[in-house]
C-alpha cells in the first residue's frame, strides 16, 4: 500500500490523525495533514483505509 495526500486541499479536520496516528499527523501551524509514512505496515493498513473514508475533504488516497 502507498498512501498519497493532497495537503493543499486539506481542511485540518484531523479525522486521519485520530483514525491512523501511526501514519498521519497534523502540522502545528496550518493544522493540515502530515504524512508520517508513505508505505505503512500491514498492521495499520485497515486504519488507513478508514481514514480515507473518514476524511471530509477527500484528500487521502491509497494505491494498493
Amino acid at each position: 500500500m502507498k498512501v498519497i495526500v493532497d495537503k493543499d486541499k486539506c481542511i485540518g479536520a484531523g479525522q486521519c490523525v485520530m483514525t491512523a496516528p501511526d501514519v498521519f499527523d497534523q502540522d502545528d501551524d496550518a493544522g493540515t495533514v502530515v504524512l508520517l509514512t508513505e508505505r505503512p505496515p500491514a498492521t495499520v493498513q485497515d486504519n488507513v483505509r478508514r481514514a480515507v473514508n473518514f476524511c471530509p475533504a477527500r484528500v487521502i488516497e491509497v494505491d494498493e
